[in-house]
């Protein structure tokens, strides 16, 4: 390892690989913010300028992009609501409600320095672990899968308040029925699509994400009258706004050191990626987390931000192991890069640590140094971005409906997609009015589709019969584990009735 490390060293020392590095982790920052474009646009559109460079140059800039995207994703999503990518939604959750309380730059600085961490403790676990952790990612089935989709989707408890644990769950059950939308891809059936051509392709993820998030909040700032456009300024300008009390530094600690090791560890198995990492990390920081501090979640609590950005960042690092390795993308910004790696006539596996050793070793190296050039980027700027919110508020809304609108048009160039996306922001517009969590129904959509393939795929490994939920070992650790998740909100409420008749 020592051996590689020193290679990897020496090519990331180059002075155009320097370049690369930070060219990467800016362009992939500046794409992040954007609404409506993600890692996957990022790298897929710097890819074409990567052909004409040296293998190792090339990955180590689209590495940079990578998780140059993924840190930059969370400036939408904490200051207009808008999370352009899935695996910023649950930052969006506790980053935007911290924001709006005259915190934007508060809450900027603990998503850098969340991301950085995690960024790092997945660096020094690919470095340390990256063979060992293959032979795991391999290891898993489809039944597995499912099983860690099952614990994905118990998250949704992490995002009711006290007594809403059912509407959570309508909530994911909703988001699952959406995932359905659209032509099955084995059997080629078209499901729910009311005859409509438009919906053969199924809802975006994007669309969906817009509506329930971004254009829903700047509806609610509307109806809000009560809301003063002042409680949107910053308390603190200039770089005084960046100071995070020693206090909350050390609630964050241990959450982001949790995080990051969650999140590392959901990212080494293809298909799961920052996403899932994300949403397990929010809701294993709210279950275990005291009931004083759980009630700040979800109105600005620096755990809840702090959880997901270190959990998304730690599993792009992760999703590396199983492309690095074993070949197989991870992720779908790790599948785009895959097929770069082949364009550059590289064969990733298990051979890639003796065939090509300074693009494997360059690009893990290069990590680290990405990661310390975003902070350095980043904060010098969160003093800036903070000042979007003391916009006026009837400036503050055409924004985020400009963004949310040019955002879906851009990626799907579809007039339908925005008609739907209005539809359904009225909807969710009601449903919020009414108490329902909108995070949960993202959640249930997003794992809606690798449930379906997984479960389908186990179903006929074990000829039609469930038995596959506990017949292997880590399956039956997953479930029980997805269990006492979703039994914990009747634990609390059967103690709260128990200490009531005692009072």
């Amino acid at each position: 390892m020592l051996g590689g490390l020193s290679m990897g060293l020496s090519t990331v020392s180059d002075p155009i690989n320097i370049v690369f590095v930070l060219t990467g982790c800016f362009v992939g920052t500046i794409i992040g913010m954007i609404p409506g474009f993600g890692p996957i646009t990022a790298v897929a559109l710097l890819i074409p300028v990567t052909y004409g460079l040296d293998p190792a140059s090339g990955m180590i800039m689209l590495a940079g992009v990578y998780y140059g995207a993924i840190f930059g994703g969370s400036t939408a999503s904490i200051l207009i609501n808008a999370p352009g990518e899935a695996a910023v939604v649950a930052t969006a959750i506790d980053g935007y409600p911290m924001a709006r309380k005259g915190y934007a730059g508060k809450a900027l600085a603990i998503a850098a320095y969340s991301s950085f961490s995690g960024g790092t403790v997945g660096v020094i676990l690919l470095m340390l672990f990256a063979p060992a952790l293959a032979s795991v990612s391999k290891s898993f089935q489809s039944a597995d899968y499912f099983a860690l989709m099952i614990l994905g989707l118990t998250a949704v408890s992490a995002f009711a308040g006290r007594g809403r644990f059912l509407k959570a769950v309508l909530m994911a059950v909703f988001g699952l029925m959406l995932s359905t939308i659209g032509t099955d891809q084995i059997s080629g059936t078209q499901r729910y699509t009311f005859g409509s051509v438009q919906l053969l392709d199924g809802i975006d993820f994007l669309l969906l994400a817009m509506a329930t998030f971004a254009i829903t909040e700047g509806l609610f700032i509307v109806l809000n009258k009560d809301a003063s456009s002042d409680s949107y300024k910053p308390r603190e300008v200039g770089f005084k706004s960046l100071k995070v009390p020693k206090f909350e530094i050390k609630k964050i600690i241990p959450t982001i050191m949790r995080s990051s090791l969650v999140g590392f560890f959901i990212g080494i198995l293809p298909g799961a990626g920052a996403t899932l990492g994300s949403f397990i990390s929010y809701g294993m920081e709210r279950n275990i987390a005291k009931p004083e501090d759980q009630k700040e979640f979800g109105k600005g609590s620096v755990k809840g931000l702090a959880a997901p950005e270190a959990g998304n960042n730690a599993a792009s690092t992760g999703s590396f192991v199983p492309l690095l390795t074993l070949g197989i993308p991870g992720s779908g910004t790790t599948a785009v890069m895959l097929g770069a790696l082949i364009a550059y006539g590289l064969e990733p596996g298990p051979r890639m640590f003796i065939d090509s050793p300074d693009v494997f070793w360059g690009v893990i190296v290069s990590m680290y140094i990405g990661n310390i050039f975003l902070l350095i980027l980043n904060l010098p700027l969160v003093p800036y971005l903070a000042r979007i919110l003391a916009v006026p508020r009837n400036l503050m809304v055409p924004i985020i409906l400009f963004f949310s609108i040019i955002g879906v048009y851009l990626v799907t160039f579809n007039a339908f997609d925005i008609k739907l996306m209005v539809i359904v922001a009225i909807c969710a517009l009601f449903l919020r009015l009414t108490s329902f969590p909108m995070a949960p129904l993202l959640l249930g959509f997003i794992l809606g589709g690798l449930m379906e393939d997984n479960l389908r795929r186990s179903l006929i490994v074990y000829n039609g019969s469930i038995s596959f939920m506990w017949e292997r070992d880590i399956t039956l650790i997953i479930n029980i584990i997805s269990a006492s998740f979703l039994s914990l909100p009747l634990i609390r409420t059967v103690k709260d009735r128990i200490f009531r008749k005692t009072v």
